[in-house]
């Protein structure tokens, strides 16, 4: 027999997943960040870049923005009330987030496009699997994911321009 909505376990208190949820973003970040800002210049500066590439100034503020909601979306699944369903979805949630961050290292620290190529692909996947499961869960949570696919899509067209122009 399954759990109904009413009779499962209540979900994390909302300050606790607030402070899991933001430090954990935050944490991805600062990783990302320490991969990249390193190797801007003069190694990705100097590559050659597809015309569609968005100014440098442009990753930062977006990054932003892309991590808030992706720290939204967290907290909400947290919240969510404990059943099978909500542990997958936090399980591939923590997975895309990991890909992320490993993909600033293969990408920029590793200097190899090739290698953030091989990373996003499974992100893409990850992130938009997570969307729809943070979306049965709780709609808000799987619409706040909804950019970070679409960029992450983005992303992974830029990162294939990028390999192929320097290959």
């Amino acid at each position: 027999m399954t759990k109904s909505p009413t009779n499962s376990t209540p979900g994390m208190a909302p300050r606790r997943a607030a402070v899991i949820s933001v430090g954990l973003v935050f944490f991805d970040s600062l990783l990302g960040q320490l991969a990249t800002i390193p190797n801007i210049a003069p190694w990705y500066e100097g590559l050659t870049k597809p015309g569609f590439t968005p100014p440098n100034a442009v990753f930062g503020p977006l990054w932003t923005l892309l991590y808030a909601l992706m720290a939204l979306a967290f907290w909400r699944i947290l919240i969510q009330p404990k059943r099978k369903a909500r542990t997958f979805a936090i399980s591939l949630f923590l997975a895309q987030l990991a890909l992320n961050v490993i993909w600033f290292y293969a990408f920029f620290a590793a200097h190899s496009p090739l290698l953030g190529l091989l990373d996003i692909i499974p992100q893409e996947i990850l992130v938009i699997v997570t969307l729809v499961l943070f979306g049965r869960l709780d709609r808000l949570a799987g619409l706040c994911l909804l950019p970070l696919a679409l960029w992450v899509a983005y992303a992974a067209t830029l990162n294939f321009e990028i390999w192929r122009l320097n290959a």
